[in-house]
């Protein structure tokens, strides 16, 4: 594994921390794209009929209710493959769109373990205790946060899915230390 890339995925489970690494890979100068962000704008356009064909019970005054698709697909498996199958290639198009002709190094952050890109991957990393808390500090109820967690990998399988762990064990000063390292070294390596 090279450092010398420039598309690189981030990830992590329910509470890792990965929107907070990306944010501060953002501030330290390198260009951030959050997966999520694009998800819901292609859902809200060019997916939206699709999902609706196949679950007109997600649809509110016409667009994507995004809490009644998750309900639906997001403890059924095979629902939820159907629902990456149409939404997976349109926003990795987006994002390879976006990043064509860019030449510095860019992160996106991607909610699952993902190999479709090619790229090589970071993975933020904390105890599983740890991310508990921090999603139930965010507003989450307990049992829905386990749900959440238990339908995600496991932590072994997300270090095994890296090329790059970002520990994320400590404080927000600690974190935030380590990436504006690894943000050097990655906009100084490419």
């Amino acid at each position: 594994m090279t450092f010398g890339n420039r598309r690189w995925l981030i990830s992590g489970g329910l509470g890792s921390g990965k929107s907070e690494v990306r944010r501060l890979l953002e501030q330290s100068g390198l260009h951030t794209i959050d997966a999520d962000s694009v998800g819901h704008s292609v859902l809200a356009e060019e997916a939206r009929d699709a999902v609706s064909a196949r679950w007109p019970q997600a649809i509110s005054n016409g667009e994507v209710d995004r809490r009644a698709l998750a309900a639906i697909v997001f403890d059924d498996p095979v629902e939820l493959a159907a629902l990456e199958a149409i939404t997976h290639p349109l926003i990795f198009g987006r994002i390879e769109t976006e990043l064509e002709g860019f030449e510095k190094v860019a992160v996106v952050e991607v909610p699952l373990i993902d190999t479709s890109l090619g790229w090589p991957s970071m993975v933020v990393d904390a105890p599983d205790e740890v991310r508990l808390q921090r999603a139930v500090a965010r507003g989450m109820a307990p049992d829905d946060a386990e749900r959440r967690m238990n339908s995600q990998p496991d932590r072994a399988e997300w270090l095994a899915s890296s090329d790059l762990v970002i520990p994320n064990h400590g404080t927000l000063e600690e974190l935030a230390h380590t990436v504006t390292k690894l943000a050097n070294y990655l906009q100084n390596h490419q």
